[in-house]
């Protein structure tokens, strides 16, 4: 019967660490101010709305153009570093 071979040593090669990734950049110091610029700029439309302080009076598009400027800001913070 043949003799069977065993397992082979583990070789003594030290550990080769993957490359390091590089950090993304941080965000201009603005930017903070403007994604609460966009949403309180929202918020505002949508209260001048209920108000019937815009132009036109009270009607359902400034409703939609409040929130999504409001949206644009949650986008925008959501790309904040």
């Amino acid at each position: 019967m043949p003799k069977s071979r065993g397992r082979q040593k583990r070789s003594n090669r030290p550990y080769a660490a993957p490359p390091t990734k590089p950090k993304p950049k941080a965000s201009p110091r603005w930017y903070g101010y403007l994604v609460l610029g966009l949403i309180l700029l929202g918020v505002l439309v949508i209260v001048l709305n209920y108000m019937g302080a815009v132009p036109g009076g009270t009607q359902q598009h400034y409703l939609w153009i409040g929130l999504g400027v409001i949206a644009a800001g949650f986008v925008a913070a959501t790309q904040w570093r």
